[in-house]
């Protein structure tokens, strides 16, 4: 597990506060989706690595739980996930989310495809997170601080 389950029931109440009409399962399998993002990004700095609209919407819960989103980074090895917003739905990139979902599935998890979809996709939620990354906005996680070398 990688948050707890209090973590995960206040990032959920955070997707849904965002979204009123929205159901807790929805919401949850939002966040799940927004775990699952955060942790291929930290397995893979460098890659370039994209979330969709919908699924942004539980990374952005994440971190708005700062020491909630701050220990899951460190679990993840230390590699803090940083966040870039930009939505212009013109840059939006298939390939970006297809590397996304399969670097998930590199980790053991399968992507839920229906919040994988394209930022025009809402027939199935729609979301109050306007941010799409991609390409020019790929998310590229920072590695851990390595203390300086002294004599």
């Amino acid at each position: 597990m990688l948050i707890t389950d209090d973590q995960f029931a206040s990032c959920r109440t955070t997707v849904m506060d965002a979204n009123p009409d929205m159901t807790a399962t929805m919401a949850g399998r939002i966040v799940d989706e927004g775990i699952k993002f955060v942790a291929a990004c930290s397995h893979n700095p460098g890659l370039g690595l994209a979330p969709s609209r919908i699924v942004d919407e539980g990374w952005h819960a994440l971190i708005l739980h700062t020491a909630t989103y701050a220990e899951l980074c460190e679990r993840l090895g230390g590699t803090f996930v940083h966040h870039h917003p930009e939505y212009d739905p013109t840059n939006y990139d298939p390939s970006i989310l297809d590397r996304s979902r399969e670097k998930i599935g590199e980790l053991g998890w399968e992507a839920d495809p229906e919040l994988w979809g394209p930022p025009s996709d809402e027939t199935l939620v729609s979301v109050a997170a306007k941010c799409q990354h991609a390409p020019d906005c790929a998310i590229r996680p920072m590695p851990k601080p390595e203390p300086p070398n002294h004599p």
